[in-house]
């Protein structure tokens, strides 16, 4: 059973959040750009493998391993929070709640200064209303 927020409650949970998903952001952009690296080399050694440092396949690969395990870390430590990572990219995340007996999800995107949107579990992010609940 997920804990429900309030939106004071998950305006409150940013204190904590917001920095876990600030590094998130940094580590996917960190993440593609070592995939984008390893690829083009991999795209060299395809081609002729010539002037290539050996070792620079290994630190690519070292590096994406790190950086993978780095963000399965802050996503354990955001759920572990109670809030629901949406998009990695964009740093959305999700904070379960209720609306009266209906299960809803308070919606936050990292740059936004509050937690001040809300959505179906259907709608996503498309679906977002203004809060307070009507």
């Amino acid at each position: 059973m997920p804990r429900h927020f309030t939106a004071d409650e998950a305006n409150s949970a940013l204190g904590q959040v917001r920095p876990l998903v600030e590094e998130l952001v940094d580590l996917r952009r960190a993440q593609q750009r070592a995939r984008d690296a390893r690829r083009a080399l991999g795209a060299k050694i395809a081609g002729n493998g010539g002037a290539i440092d050996s070792q620079e396949v290994s630190r690519l690969d070292e590096s994406l391993e790190q950086t993978h395990v780095a963000i399965a870390q802050c996503v354990n430590a955001i759920h572990g929070l109670g809030a629901i990572v949406k998009d990695a990219d964009t740093g959305l995340v999700d904070f379960p709640a209720l609306r009266g007996d209906e299960e809803v999800l308070l919606c936050w995107q990292l740059g936004e200064p509050e937690v001040a949107h809300w959505h179906g579990l259907e709608a996503g992010f498309a679906g977002r209303q203004p809060l307070p609940f009507e």
